[in-house]
C-alpha cells in the first residue's frame, strides 16, 4: 500500500476507547494516527487537497492537537501558522473570547497581531463535537480580521451537531471521516 493509495483506512488508524472520560462516552483517539506515518501524511495530505494552489496566509490550529495537525497543514500549504492557546498562556497582547463548554465557559485567545485583517485562515483540529471551541475560534479569528476560508477537521461526530454550527457562521467544514451514533 501506498501512501496515496486511496484504499488505506484511516478510520483504521483511530483507536477507540469506552467510557473515557465518563462513561458511556466513546473517546476517539488519533494519538494512533499520528503515531502511524502513513495514516498521518495520508491525513495531512486529504486537509490540504481542496487549498493545494490556492492563496491562504494563515493555519489556526486549537490547542493542542490542533497544533500537530495544523503546522503540518500550514508547512504543507506554505502558509504560517497561528495558535490558538487556552486563557493565560499566550505572552504579548492578545485578543480573547468566551466560548460554550458542556458544563459552563472558558477562554481562549489570540495575539492582537496573529492575522492582518483580510489575511485568508484555514482553521484547523483533530475533531468536531459539539463546536463549543470550534465556534469560539472562529469568532476569535473573526474578531481579528481574519478572512475564514474553512476549518477541517480530522473527525466529525455528527450527532453532536458541531460542525452545523460552523457552517451556520458561513464557514465551509470539511471533515475526513465521522463517527455517528457517538
Amino acid at each position: 500500500m501506498t501512501l496515496n493509495d486511496k484504499t488505506y483506512d484511516l478510520k483504521a488508524a483511530i483507536r477507540t476507547i469506552p467510557d473515557y472520560p465518563k462513561p458511556g462516552i466513546l473517546f476517539r483517539d488519533i494519538t494512533t494516527l499520528l503515531g502511524d506515518a502513513r495514516a498521518f501524511r495520508r491525513a495531512i495530505d486529504e486537509l490540504v487537497q481542496p487549498w493545494s494552489g490556492a492563496k491562504i496566509d494563515k493555519v489556526a490550529g486549537m490547542e493542542a492537537r490542533g497544533f500537530i495537525l495544523g503546522g503540518a497543514v500550514a508547512h504543507q500549504l506554505s502558509a504560517g501558522f497561528v495558535p490558538i492557546r487556552k486563557k493565560g498562556k499566550l505572552p504579548h497582547t492578545k485578543v480573547s473570547i468566551a466560548y460554550s463548554l458542556e458544563y459552563g465557559l472558558d477562554e481562549m485567545e489570540i495575539h492582537d497581531d496573529a492575522v492582518v485583517a483580510g489575511e485568508r485562515v484555514i482553521l484547523v483540529d483533530d475533531l468536531i463535537a459539539t463546536g463549543g471551541t470550534a465556534t469560539g475560534a472562529v469568532g476569535l479569528l473573526k474578531k481579528i480580521g481574519a478572512d475564514v476560508v474553512a476549518a477541517c477537521f480530522v473527525i466529525d461526530l455528527p450527532d453532536l451537531g458541531g460542525a452545523d454550527k460552523i457552517r451556520a457562521l458561513g464557514v465551509p467544514v470539511r471533515t475526513l471521516m465521522s463517527f455517528p451514533g457517538h
